[in-house]
Parts: structure tokens; sequence; C-alpha cells
């Protein structure tokens, strides 16, 4: 996800070192002045929404050149419901139709009440509305920077996304970037002022909110196996809203591209189906991937559970399957690097915190999980039984391995194996570890209670 504080320092610098061309000045003040010429409707919306008025002016710039008969959200006309992402809005009529739609608008992006509009967080939410690819390329976006220094030769890096999913390095975008009408709008405005609240900096604004759920519907929706697939930065742009709306039609839903209450639902029930398959495919691949530890280890893993050894202890799989993969382990140690600074009793206790939470819905915990996550326990602890410490132990060693190992090595054939397999992501050493630590809890409680074991769990 694409995070304020991430780029939070590089706007604030690329705005320090902003210069307009003197090619393009004229051009970025005539634009500013249009821009002021509207302020007084501009301050209208300001009223009613605490969106600063020279923000709403650029939006307005970006969505339909300044024409007060189109409504913000996507620049199509207010006397007719939209039929483009956001979907079904309007019409809105009368002499604050413009007013009206922009509130609107501005309320779908999650801006009302946002109480941080210093510069850093200004240049983040209008890249936003056209993505933030452009950090990927190590380029300035041409929709804040467009005919500055800070984008294009000779200053700088050129670039632009020539179409859906398609980086041209070459290609100079001519037009007039938002930072660039904003610097020169001071110009001509010397009482604007960028700041916020006290506290706000620090605090959580309206719209990274929004930005949590539509992650998880980008999330979601990829799973589901949205084409093309999403970006998953949290941002509801054109991409996003098309793809909700797709889902719409397909599951005779109301079409507006927006993720209401009823869309979420359904997408809902549909991650819950899907996570049935997905988690038997990550499972056959995990079966997979063990035999190829067993190979790489030279020997054999006994399928014996509780096995009579030296001194009669008990001993379970666990040990068994540590044992076999303590010379694979052995032989690649260098590609794996020293522990942080966490103990692993503190790295198992947060995995088992997230792994209950996980498979055990209403568990109590700091910050609990959404109804959606909770409600996936059911689905996953029953998907599980019977293989929580030789999947925990087996995930967690090769999720080290594919983590620094080069691609190039004899692990290679692992990498293909487990990259395309559902549900697996950055998290899933602690998920791994959580696996293990419970599965061998489980088994500690039963040697307690004097119990037998079975062969595998």
């Amino acid at each position: 996800m694409a995070s304020f504080s991430e780029y939070k320092e590089g706007y604030e610098r690329n705005w320090a070192d902003l210069k307009i061309r003197s090619s393009v000045a004229a051009s970025a003040k005539k634009q500013a002045k249009r821009l002021l010429d509207g302020k007084e409707k501009y301050k209208q919306i300001e009223e009613r929404t605490g969106v600063p008025w020279w923000f709403v002016g650029l939006c307005h710039y970006r969505e339909s050149a300044f024409n007060f008969e189109t409504y913000l959200g996507n620049g199509q006309s207010l006397s007719r419901r939209t039929t483009i992402v956001p979907k079904g809005r309007g019409p809105f009529t009368g002499p604050d139709a413009f007013v009206d739609g922009a509130v609107d608008a501005l309320r779908l992006e999650g801006f009302v009440g946002a109480s941080d509009w210093g510069i850093a967080r200004v240049l983040y939410r209008l890249e936003g509305f056209n993505g933030y690819g452009y950090h990927g390329h190590g380029v300035n976006s041409p929709y804040l920077y467009g005919g500055s220094t800070s984008y294009g030769p000779p200053e700088a890096r050129a670039g632009k996304y020539v179409r859906d999913g398609v980086f041209d390095s070459s290609f100079v975008d001519t037009q007039l970037g938002t930072a660039v009408i904003l610097k020169s709008l001071l110009g001509l405005e010397p009482t604007i002022v960028f700041g916020s609240e006290p506290g706000a900096e620090t605090s959580t604004q309206p719209d990274d909110e929004l930005a949590k759920d539509v992650l998880w519907v980008q999330r979601s929706l990829n799973a589901l196996g949205a084409n093309p697939q999403l970006v998953e930065d949290g941002k509801s742009g054109p991409k996003t809203r098309a793809s909700i709306s797709r889902f719409q039609q397909m599951n005779g839903l109301e079409d507006t591209g927006l993720a209401d209450a009823g869309t979420v639902a359904a997408i809902d029930r549909q991650v819950h189906s899907f996570g049935v398959v997905a988690g038997n495919q990550v499972k056959e691949k995990l079966d997979t991937i063990e035999a190829i530890i067993r190979s790489m280890a030279g020997g054999t893993i006994a399928d014996q559970g509780l096995a009579n050894v030296a001194g009669g202890q008990p001993r379970s799989e666990l040990a068994d399957i540590l044992g076999a993969l303590g010379g694979a382990v052995q032989r690649i140690q260098t590609a794996i690097p020293a522990s942080d600074s966490a103990t692993p009793e503190d790295r198992l206790r947060k995995a088992l915190g997230l792994l209950t939470t996980a498979l055990v819905p209403g568990t109590k915990v700091e910050a609990p999980l959404g109804q959606v996550n909770g409600a996936l326990g059911q689905t996953v602890g029953q998907l599980l039984d019977g293989k929580k410490s030789a999947i925990g132990i087996i995930g967690a060693v090769l999720t080290q391995l594919l983590a620094h190992v080069p691609a190039g090595t004899g692990l290679g054939q692992v990498l293909t194996l487990l990259t395309p397999a559902a549900g697996l992501s950055p998290y899933t050493m602690p998920i791994f570890l959580g696996l293990a630590a419970w599965g061998v809890l489980g088994k500690l409680e039963k040697w307690a209670q004097g119990k037998a074991l079975p062969a595998s769990r």
C-alpha cells in the first residue's frame, strides 16, 4: 500500500525544489488565474466540507478544466446521472448544482473532515487521483510536476503511463501538473497557507481509513481473479472502480463502481467460498515442496508420530521434520541472515496472537480483526486441521530460504511452486511460525492429559 509516511519526505523536498519552466510560466499563470476566478464557488464547498478552496480548484482543473457544468468526480454533466465511475451520481440541479456535486465527490474520496492540509499531504492526495505507480519507476509524476524542472529532461527523468499498465520511459507529458499550477497560484494569492490542526500530522486521516477498506477490496478482487489485476495501493482509482463495477454486473448488484455495503458483503461471501479452493491449492503446493525438502535433506521424514526413542521419551513428527531438515538448512546456512533484536519467544508470541485472532473469531487483541477477517477463521481452521506442525515448520524454513537465496540456485524450483499459491504474502513467516507453535502446544496439551496423538497433525 502506498503510505503517506513513505512518500512524505519526498513530497516536501520536491515542493521546496520546484521551479516552473520558463517556457510554460505564462500558461501556468493563466490556469492559476482561472482557478482564482472560481474562488467564491470553491469557498462554498470549503464551508460545507472543510476542504480548502484552492484544493477543490485543483481537482476541478484536473477533472474538467474548470467547467462548472460538470461533476467534480469524473467530469460528466451535472444534469444527468453519471455513467462512468463513480456511476449513478446525480443528477444535480439548481443554482447549487456544482457545489452539491462537488461535496458528493469529495465525500467519496474521504476528504470531508480531513484535518491535515500540509503541503506533503496535499501532494499525496492529488497524486492519488492517478495512482502512485511513478514512484516504482523513479519518476516524479507528471500529474503533479509536469511543466517543472522536477519532471523531464534535462534536469529530471521523463516517463508516462501511455495506457493501462504500459509505462514509456521516453515519453514526456506536456500537460501542466497540479503542483505547478498551485505554485503559480501562490504568486497571485499569497494568503494561501498550508497547515494542519494540532496533532493532525500524526493522526489517522479520513482518507487513510478509507484506504484500508479499499485495500481489502483490491486484494479480495485480485484473489477472485480480477482481470486486469489491481495495484494494491488503497486508492479507489478508475481501475479499481471499474473492477468493482464488473463485479457488480456479474453478480446482479446495482452498478455504481463503489464498494457499498451490499457489494462488500457479496465480495466477502465469494472470498470465503474461494478460500477453501485456494487453500487446497496451497496444501498441494506444500505437499510437493515437502517432497523436495526430503530430497534436499538427503533422507526421509519418518511418518511415525509418537515413536519410542532412546530413554523411552516420546518423539513427535516435529522432531523428525527438524532433524531431516537440519542437513538442508545447514548447507545453505550462509544465505540466512541473523535474526533481529526480537527474541524467538517474542516472535512466536506475536505469531500466535495473529493466528489465534484469525482462527478463533472473537479473541480479544489490541487491534481486533474486522468482520471479514474474523469470519475466515473457521474455514482456515478446518483446512489446516491435522497439518499445523508440518506446514508450519516446512513453511517457516522455506520462507527464510526463498527470501534470501538467489533465484539461480537449486531452490528455484521451490520458488516457482510457491509463488502462484493463493494467500502467500510477506506475512507468511509469522503465520508459519504460529502454525508450528500452535501444533506443538496442542501436542503438549494432549501429552499433559495423557492422550495418545495421531500420527500426523
